[in-house]
């Protein structure tokens, strides 16, 4: 395929989508959907329990990944947002709701805590979204999050990992870009809960 080619794919299906009347994070209309992400299925996570107790840190993220609006990503990269549609908080306090509740779910934690919970914690972890979208070249929806344990008594780093999932979108429609984004997300906090549980 030509670059002509590709720009004109690109093009018509950013157009379809309606994604140039949202520029900057900024929509002319107020969203008419929400949407949110599951947990990660655990119960088949192996691994020993531990009695420590582990603070999920709100993540990091850059300011176009920062907001409620559901990315779309051209080559650049270049950030469109779907009209009408959101994320039911901002993406970063989604991830974080998210990443607890696994922790939570696998039952192998004493607790599991967001700052402000009071819980005498043992160690924290601290993540950085790096993306969350549905990148236009492949169709694809990218989830890229960096995490890190760190010791909450003495400030030490424990372990540091990158996890990374993609899973064809089938469509750009805005409800099958959430599918498989929540699809990619699944397998990242599962990766990332098994992950945790051996260095706490």
């Amino acid at each position: 395929m030509t670059k002509a080619t590709n720009d004109m794919t690109r093009r018509g299906v950013l157009g379809a989508l309606g994604l140039a009347v949202v520029v900057s994070g900024c929509s002319s209309t107020a969203p008419s959907a929400f949407y949110s992400l599951t947990s990660a299925d655990v119960d088949s996570l192996q691994g020993r329990s531990s009695r420590v107790q582990v603070l999920v840190a709100p993540p990091r993220a850059l300011k176009a990944l920062d907001t409620s609006y559901i990315a779309v990503v051209d080559d650049g990269p270049v950030y469109s947002y779907y009209p009408k549609s959101a994320w039911a908080d901002t993406l970063p306090n989604v991830v974080q709701a998210k990443l607890q509740e696994t922790l939570q779910n696998t039952g192998r934690l004493r607790g599991v805590g967001l700052p402000g919970d009071g819980l005498l914690i043992d160690y924290q972890l601290q993540t950085e979204i790096r993306k969350f979208e549905l990148q236009v070249s492949g169709n694809r929806a990218v989830v890229e999050i960096s995490a890190r344990v760190v010791n909450d008594r003495n400030g030490r780093t424990v372990a540091t990992q990158v996890f990374r999932a993609e899973t064809p979108a089938g469509s750009a429609s805005v409800d099958k870009a959430v599918e498989a984004m929540n699809a990619s997300a699944d397998r990242v906090f599962a990766e990332m809960a098994a992950w945790t549980l051996r260095n706490v």
